[in-house]
């Protein structure tokens, strides 16, 4: 809308953006559409009649378990999307594994279980480490990993009736209860964005992931760009992995791990990175991500441009399971620090980061270098005080 377009907002559930700074900006459309619950007939018939008397000139979805719909709507439109076929594969962690085995891009062990016993076969036949995450999931959740076999045995009965799970990703969508069972590789963890068009791709950087240690497996930080690795040699490599799989348009989150003896994927996420960071993209590119990939939409791939900056961030998370009280916030903030937003309130159920749903917000800083950013960030992310107040277990409601 700040580019002067006018915007259709689709969604299953309009009271997600209650009370947030989306709702603001939803008033601003020039019709929101809900359909709930969501059915693809429906959400297509509507979308179609809309089109007949205002054509729309490009369909944008940042959402992974939305993509495949949005790809089948600008099928029918004739509008530039990823394709369906490339949108359903991606969805399916396994089936990528498989198609890369298949163009000889090497792959960590693997196997798929659909069933208790064929998680326990293929724990056994793999071996340790070994790392658990669902084929249709995203966001680093439900993601289990066991370095050792003494790690695993207090586990063992739990994983003998581990499925059906049907984990609720919300909106109504649900786990399909396909697991990808593949050995842990030790190594950083880096997540690559690109865009791509006409099956050309651009490489817009690399995005430097801190972990918490375990046994948490949230991000608790990010530095953009990234200038510890052999940027060239990871660029390749992602183009080769896009490549592979088939992918000929849109943005694309991909992540890597750099072990000792090479690079080795983890998944391809056909979207822009998520996460609050396009934000930390856009204070290092001196630019909107965003509006980046409004006008790749229209068939426009702009050149990157080299601002010269560095940009971390650093997530408060909770030291202890219990119910936000307040976040305090330091009183003076060095003025490198350019964001700082908590995502969390007074009253939330909280708990320490075991996946990235449980950070409560963040800060964002700017320097001359990658070393310098991370640095103000942290300090200043260690200044913020998070008050919890304990409840009893009994009296606690699940997170969802």
């Amino acid at each position: 809308m700040a580019l002067g377009h006018e915007v259709t907002f689709f969604t299953s559930d309009c009271t997600l953006y209650h009370g947030r700074q989306g709702s603001d900006a939803l008033r601003l459309c020039r019709a929101i559409v809900e359909t709930s619950p969501f059915d693809y007939d429906s959400f297509e018939k509507r979308a179609l009649r809309i089109h007949q008397n205002r054509p729309f000139d490009a369909i944008v979805c940042l959402i992974d378990i939305r993509l495949v719909e949005a790809s089948r709507l600008a099928k029918k439109l004739g509008l530039r999307f990823l394709s369906q076929e490339v949108a359903t594969l991606v969805r399916d962690k396994y089936h990528v594994r498989q198609r890369l085995s298949d163009c000889g891009i090497v792959q960590p062990e693997f196997e798929l279980a659909t069933s208790n016993a064929e998680l326990s076969a293929a724990v056994e036949k793999i071996g340790f480490p070994v790392l658990i995450k669902p084929c249709d999931g995203y966001g680093s959740q439900n993601i289990v990993t066991f370095r050792s076999q003494r790690d695993f045995e207090p586990a063992r009965a739990l994983f003998s009736n581990y499925l059906p799970c049907r984990t609720d990703y919300g909106l109504g969508v649900r786990a399909n209860d396909r697991l990808l069972v593949e050995r842990f590789v030790e190594g950083a963890v880096i997540g690559v964005e690109t865009f791509t068009l006409e099956g050309k791709h651009r490489f817009l950087g690399i995005n430097d992931k801190v972990f918490f240690p375990p046994p948490f497996f949230a991000i608790r930080g990010s530095s953009f760009p990234a200038s510890r690795f052999d940027t060239e040699k990871i660029r390749d490599y992602v183009f080769s992995v896009l490549d592979a799989i088939g992918f000929d348009f849109g943005a694309a989150h991909t992540e890597v791990i750099v072990a000792e003896n090479g690079l080795y994927l983890v998944e391809v996420n056909a979207r822009l990175i998520g996460a609050k960071i396009p934000r930390l993209l856009g204070l290092a590119l001196g630019r909107s991500v965003y509006s980046d990939v409004v006008n790749l939409h229209l068939g426009t791939l702009l050149e990157p441009k080299d601002a010269g900056l560095f940009a971390a961030s650093r997530w408060l998370v909770a030291s202890e399971e219990g119910v936000l009280r307040e976040i305090v916030l330091p009183e003076q903030r060095d003025p490198a620090i350019r964001t700082v937003e908590m995502l969390k309130q007074p009253g939330d159920r909280v708990r320490p980061p075991f996946d990235n749903t449980d950070r409560l917000g963040y800060v964002m800083a700017v320097a001359g270098s990658a070393g310098e950013a991370e640095r103000i960030a942290e300090e200043y992310s260690s200044r913020c005080c998070v008050l919890i107040d304990q409840q009893s277990s009994a009296s606690l409601k699940p997170i969802a």
